[in-house]
């Protein structure tokens, strides 16, 4: 089998006219640039994916796993993938999934109602697209591999995927629209995918190549969507009751509206209710999740005169100060701060007459690689006693929102308890969609209360914590919802496996690399969530949380090719060390460092074992007899950890390190003799 995949790749090298290194970085940029391209593209168009977490990134794991495992079963160049691409792009554009507007108050988990093709059909047909679709970049790159020395290929497949990140990130900067994504997709594939004798190559790669940017560019133009880091803005001006009104939708899903604050407050009792709570008119108010701008226009025409207001989406913010008829983020007592509220509140010194909590829905996750929210750690117990250090004498901290279920609203209310050490302010101000404000004053002097809250019913579950941050799971179970479909999704790559790459058996000698790439997986979820956790759940954290894990990678590449590292037993030992120095280490105190300390030791804590994890990988890869057979095996293994993140759901984030030091010790367990020696 080594021999037919030296030879296919042999064959490859000799008709490209590109050589084989910058063939393979230019590859695996791309193979990443798509993976991520289609996470957020898909999402925007597809709601059910703001909630099925990262079900296109199992998909793109599976297909790049298959598109290395297929090297050597085949001389035919990748063409299937531009098809099934146009294909996939088609299909979300022609039967999107949106939220039914009739549908109104807050979204979360599975409680929607959408038009549009129902889960159990949109969601295979995402999840296959995504697989075939990465296969042919991952068949690309694992063409390159047996071309070169085992490290020099890995190291080479790294720089790749990191100009892929920095592309991708530097286009989210920009805000560019998909359009451009799809013009650089098709500019790859012309590049990588060349013409073959009796292949029609213009039928397989150049037309479903305009396809796919012709299709994305009626998208932005007739859409006329606003791209954020995080959303596909789109908004519409209506007349309401005869005040004009700015509707602002996120990803096809009613989001907020830019209202004047007189409206506002003649229409909704909630949104005035915070200031008569408080014992005294606040003058300094923070708010969070300020958003278009309405909230920021409420406070000051409550007379505050200084309004902090701290929003992460720059998108939303540019359209409440372009578009909100009040103008609040023109006025000079209004400073806004582009950032997480849960950051901003850990690195502020300022203290206010008011914290708001105006209606912090993102309606989507921090990232492909996780079941975290961008304003889930807002919600936590430790999140509330920030708020509360923040408190001027006689302040007080509120929210509002519509929570849909009672027992939400007794949660976050036993939260607030247990944060204050007294009752707060209860107001369900309408039993539709359980519209309520929760308000609780630095001491119970400063609250005025109307009727008094009578605790938390029989069966409230208890408050979130920052380790296990799902407020809007009531049960520690993972939901039967998504245990099936993981199910499912392990049913159809175990076939998927053994149709493209043949008998099981081909893989067995490579099974503790398997299990490298599970446990790896779930290291890198512990990273984007801790590093979210510390400095915020932004798209800018994220991206440089990811960029920093392959750089950790790349690190341990280099650090095994030139230098003589410790036998793989030691590694090991290392890793578990690392292992247990992250589970030591309490995320209190690491948020109580100042934030350059709290860099350093939150990258060492984080990336240890990481580093040793993948120098245990480097050593037992550079020594495989098949690179691309025992490499695509590593990857499977990686869409394997994808399905066993939602044990955090149970676990919490820090239980992952458990299950992932138990995998690393079966690794350890299925090394061969000569790797131990």
């Amino acid at each position: 089998m080594t021999a037919q995949v030296q030879a296919a790749s042999s064959d490859s090298t000799r008709d490209h006219w590109m050589a084989v290194r910058p063939r393979l970085i230019l590859a695996s940029a791309f193979m990443l640039f798509l993976e991520l391209a289609l996470i957020r593209w898909t999402g925007s168009n597809i709601v059910h994916l703001s909630y099925f977490t990262n079900f296109v990134l199992l998909g793109s794991f599976l297909g790049i796993g298959l598109g290395f495992l297929r090297v050597g079963r085949s001389r035919r160049q990748p063409y299937y993938s531009p098809v099934v691409l146009a294909v996939l792009v088609l299909v979300v554009l022609m039967f999107p999934v949106t939220v039914n507007r009739e549908t109104e108050g807050v979204l979360y988990w599975t409680s929607l109602a959408t038009t549009g093709p129902p889960a159990w059909v949109i969601l295979p047909v995402i999840f296959v697209a995504a697989a075939l679709v990465l296969m042919g970049p991952a068949e690309l790159v694992g063409r390159c591999f047996p071309e070169l020395p085992r490290l020099d290929a890995y190291r080479y497949d790294l720089i790749g995927s990191l100009s892929g990140i920095a592309l991708f990130t530097a286009l989210s900067f920009l805000s560019a629209p998909p359009v451009v994504w799809g013009v650089l997709a098709a500019v790859a594939y012309g590049v990588l995918l060349v013409p073959r004798p009796r292949v029609p190559y213009v039928l397989l790669v150049v037309v479903p190549s305009l396809l796919v940017v012709g299709l994305l560019l009626v998208e932005t133009l007739t859409a006329g969507a606003l791209w954020s880091p995080y959303y596909k803005v789109t908004y519409n001006e209506l007349d309401r009751a005869g005040v004009r009104v700015m509707n602002i939708q996120v990803n096809g899903i009613p989001h907020q509206e830019a209202v004047p604050a007189a409206a506002r407050l003649q229409w909704e009792a909630q949104y005035g209710l915070p200031y008569e709570r408080a014992a005294a008119p606040p003058k300094d108010v923070l708010i969070v999740g300020a958003g278009s701008g309405t909230d920021v226009a409420i406070a000051l025409s409550k007379g505050a005169q200084r309004v902090d207001a701290v929003e992460i989406d720059p998108k939303l913010r540019e359209l409440g100060g372009t578009y909100h008829p009040d103008h609040p983020y023109s006025d000079p007592r209004v400073t806004t701060s582009i950032t997480d509220g849960r950051a901003y509140l850990e690195q502020t010194d300022r203290k206010y007459d008011l914290i708001l909590f105006a209606l912090p829905d993102s309606l989507t996750l921090v990232s492909g690689a996780s079941s975290l929210r961008l304003e889930s750690y807002l919600f936590t117990e430790e999140a509330m006693r920030a708020a509360r250090e923040h408190l001027k004498p006689g302040g007080a901290f509120s929210m509002y929102n519509y929570y849909r279920e009672s027992w939400l609203v007794d949660r976050l209310a036993s939260t607030m308890q247990n944060a204050f050490g007294h009752k707060p302010c209860v107001d369900v101000v309408s039993t539709a969609g359980q519209q309520a404000v929760i308000t609780a004053g630095l001491t119970p002097d400063a609250q005025r209360c109307g009727p008094e809250w009578a605790g938390a019913a029989a069966g409230t579950p208890a408050p979130t914590g920052d380790d296990r941050p799902f407020l809007y799971l009531k049960d520690s179970t993972i939901p039967s919802l998504y245990i099936i479909t993981l199910g499912l999704i392990l049913i159809v790559s175990l076939l998927a496996v053994r149709v493209v790459a043949g008998p099981f058996a081909r893989m067995r000698p490579y099974a503790d690399l398997f299990l490298l790439g599970v446990g790896f997986l779930l290291l890198e979820t512990k990273s984007v969530t801790g590093f979210a956790l510390l400095f915020g759940t932004t798209w800018v954290v994220n991206a440089i949380v990811f960029a920093g894990v392959l750089v950790a990678v790349l690190a341990a590449v280099e650090v095994t090719r030139r230098f003589r590292t410790p036998p793989l037993p030691v590694m090991y030992g290392v890793l578990f060390a690392g292992l247990v120095l992250a589970w030591l280490v309490p995320n209190t105190w690491l948020l109580g460092l100042p934030v350059p300390v709290r860099v350093v030791a939150a990258v060492t804590v984080a990336f240890l074992p990481i580093f040793a994890a993948n120098v245990v990988f480097a050593k037992r890869f550079s020594e495989s007899a098949d690179a691309t057979t025992s490499f695509g095996a590593n990857l499977l293994g990686a869409m394997v950890g994808g399905c066993l993140e939602y044990l955090a759901l149970v676990v919490g984030y820090k239980g992952l390190l458990i299950v992932a030091a138990v995998l690393y010790l079966g690794a350890f367990a299925l090394l061969p003799r000569r790797a131990v020696a």
